[in-house]
């Protein structure tokens, strides 16, 4: 099996070290081959790089871990510049294995914030360390989405609407993991999956800062901020390119995810045909970051009911039935784990788990008819019409939490 490569964060006139090859098994580089030029990288990107799984997850361990162990010691900039491409190999997912998984996925979500932030510094950031950073939190996500796709989105779900957390890298990383869910299904390449995941975690990097304020500020945006908001995208698309991004398939969806079909989104652009492979990506992309930006409330407003929000997706910007839209309802369902719900028998619970109907995902029960806390979370098949969703609960309506370490017990 292969994964794609991003060969726009291999270093020129540096051995690869591992064989590449396209989609097909042709073998496109080597190993201990160079890049000797950024045409010959602009050439291989036309291919669709790619690298057996197994080499590259020796690879990109060694990466990660070299470099989150560097930027814990606070080492010098140009000390994380020198990070090699190799180490001693290590098994990718034994990390994942031996920490908790709230544990890993607050690293994960403080990675990428810093990430993110450091797309409005003015200092320079060197493009290599940014790149594999990035890295080392796009190739857990889509790990754990072809493994545990369930608890991942309870996680990711429960920081969306947790206030003390930065919320443009909740915000991100549930996009990125609906998108991920999304691809496969609706028929999108290796390599375009591997943009849109990408697209979907940095697409904000141009406001990072700004977003983090907007989701506690009260007040309406002011001028100067919707200025911002509108020139986010080709910020976006800069600050990627400079850090050495070539994929135009991952630029592409930076730069369009707020165009409409219409015209009336931004920046102004010609929108791409629904049935061409950016007009899809560009579809899942946009429904996942409005599915992801609604649900979750701000100090200004409360977030909207799940249900509700899966229906309006079923239906395309033109108000007709989607194909798209009802992938998404099939897929994620009308309640992604995560979300609370109230049950025919009058308890709250948070659903844990997709189920065989989009309408009826398991459940836990954390709290009893009278909003009294169970003693322990107790699962439930909403299949049952004794425990059917009777409605979406906002989680400022919750005010009972249990540690995620019980729920993914249960």
């Amino acid at each position: 099996m292969y994964k794609p490569l991003p060969i726009e964060s291999i270093a020129l006139n540096s051995p690869v070290p591992v064989h590449v090859w396209d989609p097909k098994g042709v073998l496109l580089l080597r190993k201990g081959d160079v890049i000797h030029s950024e045409q010959h990288r602009g050439m291989l990107m036309q291919h669709s790089p790619m690298v057996r799984e197994s080499d590259w997850q020796t690879w990109m361990y060694s990466y990660t871990a070299e470099l989150d162990r560097r930027v814990r010691m606070n080492a010098p900039l140009n000390h994380i510049a020198e990070v090699a491409p190799l180490g001693e190999l290590n098994e990718p997912e034994a990390r994942e294995r031996d920490e908790d998984p709230v544990d890993f996925w607050n690293d994960r979500h403080s990675v990428l914030s810093l990430l993110l932030h450091q797309a409005e510094t003015s200092q320079p950031v060197p493009p290599g360390p940014w790149l594999q950073r990035l890295a080392s939190v796009a190739q857990p996500l889509v790990r754990w989405m072809e493994r545990r796709p369930d608890d991942t989105l309870l996680l990711l779900v429960q920081m969306l609407f947790d206030r003390q957390l930065p919320y443009s890298a909740s915000h991100a990383l549930a996009t990125a993991a609906l998108g991920r869910l999304l691809a496969q299904p609706a028929g999108l390449s290796a390599s375009e999956m591997y943009a849109l995941t990408h697209a979907a975690l940095t697409m904000n990097a141009g406001m990072a800062r700004l977003q983090d304020e907007l989701a506690l500020q009260t007040a309406a945006p002011t001028e100067q901020q919707l200025a911002a908001i509108r020139a986010h995208p080709l910020a976006s698309v800069a600050w990627l390119q400079g850090q050495g991004v070539h994929d135009p398939f991952w630029l592409a969806l930076v730069e369009g995810h707020h165009q409409t079909a219409e015209g009336n989104g931004y920046p102004e652009g010609a929108w791409p045909q629904a049935d061409t492979p950016l007009g899809k990506a560009l579809r899942l992309l946009q429904m996942a970051d409005q599915f992801v930006a609604r649900i979750s409330p701000r100090r200004s407003r409360p977030g909207f009911a799940s249900a509700d929000l899966a229906r309006a997706l079923y239906l395309g910007p033109d108000g007709q039935p989607d194909p798209l839209g009802a992938l998404f309802v099939k897929v994620v369902g009308m309640y992604p784990p995560g979300s609370y719900v109230q049950l025919a028998s009058g308890e709250t619970a948070v659903v844990v788990r997709r189920g065989r109907r989009a309408n009826a995902p398991t459940a836990c029960a954390i709290a009893g008819k009278q909003g009294m806390a169970l003693g322990e979370p107790a699962l439930r098949d909403t299949l049952n019409p004794q425990y059917e969703v009777r409605a979406s609960l906002n989680p400022t309506e919750v005010k009972v939490r249990v540690p995620m370490s019980k729920l993914l017990s249960r």
